[in-house]
């Protein structure tokens, strides 16, 4: 058996998965497995003119589809970015959407197919009680997700995160419809990110994956899928940091995103709060920013999270269980991939320190946090965070 073959399978959970070296060939066929006629290409702009898309719109539109692209979305996805996609999805007379990029992109590619044929403002859905219900479900577009980066996991949510423009806040858009119908995960498409992006988008899944191990509540299915997921990202980040090529990292990359988005279900924390706000108020990376803020959560957390510690520090291959030993080791992992220590690195202040607070306070995730957070304790650790302070 090859590497290849032995990195190939389809798994059933949440969604149809399609993994393995290679698989993206397979789109045309599968489009007309699932009926698509006119998909709407969605990916984000720095990928519109390679060879992934290009090609892909080539082997569609070889198929005999009526297929077409919509490049312009960036990160931290807006709501107009949405708009200017639906626009184009109805102009063209599409009936599906292949979403194909980073979390932008495939964030974007969902969102393009839940309002293709919704009435109210995208704003109407946010996550917040059931106002999901609100929307027409017959008038959801089907979505074949082909992630480029394994960070997010979008490709086996249900949500989309979206910046309102006029609030300047990321809005998290839900409903289960928007669940892609299948999943490609091919690590080929993966072999080319850069080291730094590769490092950030990792950490994202790693934290998804803590952060829902963390979070109150009784969900032993997502413990589990949490668990495997770091033990995952704890040996197959680093070398697909120093070594891009390698197609068994990337795939055990793939598959960590794709877990950390499904036991997140469970909830997030603090971190993802913070840098929502962060991320909408100064446009930073949202991987890259949720890897830095990790280690001042986890120590503002630690008495409400001491006793989840020890299976953490075994799955990263720790001898010692207490939380300091995991602590450190996060530092040190960080490092390793070139993480900065502060949010002052990004260029983020502490000028509107109040404003940020106030905005991780309202975000869904923070209602995960295993301590109970509010404004002021998240501006404290937000303070601490572009300040490098560890109490």
């Amino acid at each position: 058996m090859t590497q290849e073959q032995s990195l190939t399978a389809n798994w059933g959970l949440p969604n149809r998965i399609l993994v393995g070296p290679g698989r993206l060939q397979e789109l045309p066929s599968l489009c007309s497995e699932l009926g698509f006629k006119a998909p709407l290409l969605v990916t984000d702009r720095g990928l519109a003119n390679l060879p992934m898309v290009t090609g892909t719109l080539t082997a569609l539109t070889a198929a005999g589809l009526n297929a077409a692209l919509f490049a312009d979305v960036e990160g931290n996805p807006t709501g107009s970015m949405v708009e200017a996609g639906v626009a184009a999805y109805r102009a063209g007379g599409h009936d599906s959407v292949i979403a194909l990029g980073g979390g932008s992109g495939l964030d974007v590619g969902k969102a393009i197919a839940f309002m293709s044929g919704q009435t109210r403002p995208i704003w109407d859905f946010e996550d917040i009680r059931d106002y999901w219900k609100r929307a027409d479900p017959e008038g959801i577009a089907p979505v074949i997700a082909i992630p480029t980066t394994a960070g997010t996991g979008s490709e086996v949510g249900r949500a989309a995160v979206i910046s309102n423009e006029t609030q300047q806040r990321k809005v998290i858009v839900f409903h289960p419809g928007m669940l892609p119908v299948t999943v490609i995960l091919d690590p080929e498409l993966t072999t080319g990110l850069p080291a730094p992006v590769t490092a950030a988008t990792g950490l994202d899944a790693f934290i998804h994956c803590f952060e829902a191990y963390c979070s109150p509540g009784f969900h032993p299915i997502c413990d589990g899928i949490a668990l495997e997921g770091m033990r995952l990202v704890a040996r197959a980040l680093p070398t697909a940091y120093r070594d891009g090529s390698d197609l068994k990292a990337r795939t055990e990359m793939l598959a960590a995103a794709s877990m950390g988005a499904i036991a997140f279900q469970k909830g997030l924390g603090g971190v993802h709060a913070i840098s929502h706000a962060v991320g909408a108020m100064y446009h930073t990376h949202h991987g890259l920013t949720n890897a830095i803020v990790l280690p001042y959560v986890m120590v503002h957390n630690r008495d409400w999270i001491e006793d989840r510690i020890p299976p953490i520090a075994q799955v990263v291959g720790l001898a010692a269980t207490t939380f300091e030993s995991v602590l450190q080791w996060v530092l040190a992992f960080r490092r390793e991939l070139g993480i900065p220590h502060t949010l002052a690195e990004l260029d983020v202040p502490l000028d509107h320190a109040v404003d940020v607070s106030r905005l991780a306070a309202t975000d869904p995730s923070a209602s995960g946090n295993p301590r109970p957070v509010g404004t002021k304790d998240l501006e404290g650790v937000f303070r601490n965070a572009v300040q490098g302070v560890l109490p």
